[in-house]
């Protein structure tokens, strides 16, 4: 980069960048993105065009996506959601239209070849997931790649109203660097999916929730209310109530809830250090 840009955000390698970024960052090529959209039920983001590169992120059916080129079965794409950039599978991507509809409000549901619970599933659908309605049947929506059960979604414009309770839901998810499904959540990543059940907005890593989520509070424990959010360098928890924090750690390789004060001394103790903010929407 010739710029102090962040590379996690920058649609620019190397070999090709955003045609938006010409003149200010070194490439090969310039190209125009080109819309497109998750179609797989999840799909890794990775930092390289490789299936053994790090995880950085994860994208969820419906989830858009601009398009940069394809390479060695990867497409370079930056997500629409958060501006993360990265690698995604390039079988994983589709037509940016129609729109979703509805979202996923289980925790996780199936996708079904006919409106029939019997029927062999297509798919495993994580809290989240963007879906295009196109019907219903009985209990059943349909959508182009199947049936979901309707009680288990809700169109997009309906969301929750306390994202504290979205993570009280998701206690005892594993840990997993990366993860932003209920199948496997980092901090930040528990964090950005309950805002987005609540309709509201998230950075993706913690250092920038910690810079750009809702305002930030003096650097005191006093006072915290539920749904405030406490950063170390690194890391983020959620609070339920004035002293207990709710976060995915791997320290209990889960989302787990805890005393915020216990937290605190072991977190100070063996990794992250002292607590460096906290903010409140």
């Amino acid at each position: 980069m010739t710029e102090s840009l962040d590379p996690r955000l920058t649609p620019a390698r190397p070999e090709i960048a955003d045609l938006r970024l010409q003149g200010r960052v070194p490439a090969e090529r310039f190209v125009a993105a080109t819309p497109r959209r998750v179609v797989a039920p999840v799909a890794p983001l990775r930092r390289a065009p490789s299936p053994a590169a790090g995880l950085d992120t994860e994208a969820l059916l419906g989830d858009a996506v601009d398009f940069y080129a394809e390479q060695d079965g990867f497409a370079f794409v930056q997500l629409v959601r958060d501006g993360y950039v990265g690698y995604l599978p390039a079988e994983s991507l589709g037509y940016a239209d129609p729109e979703p509809t509805h979202r996923v409000t289980a925790l996780r549901t199936f996708l079904y070849p006919e409106p029939d619970l019997k029927r062999p599933v297509r798919a495993h659908l994580s809290l989240g997931a963007r879906l295009v309605v196109t019907g219903e049947t009985g209990a059943y929506l349909e959508t182009p790649g199947g049936y979901v059960f309707a009680r288990h979604c809700a169109p997009l414009a309906q969301h929750e109203l306390d994202y504290a309770a979205t993570a009280e839901r998701l206690v005892g998810i594993p840990y997993l660097w990366g993860g932003r499904t209920s199948l496997g959540l980092d901090c930040s990543g528990l964090v950005q999916l309950c805002l987005d059940a609540a309709g509201l907005p998230c950075p993706r890593d913690a250092d920038m929730q910690e810079r750009d989520l809702g305002r930030a509070l003096p650097l005191a424990l006093e006072g915290l209310r539920r749904g405030d959010f406490v950063f170390w360098r690194g890391h983020v928890g959620l609070m339920l109530d004035p002293e207990t924090l709710i976060h995915a750690n791997g320290h209990h390789m889960a989302v787990a809830v805890e005393p915020l004060a216990g937290a605190i001394a072991r977190i100070q103790e063996n990794s992250f250090g002292a607590v460096t903010g906290i903010r409140r929407l």
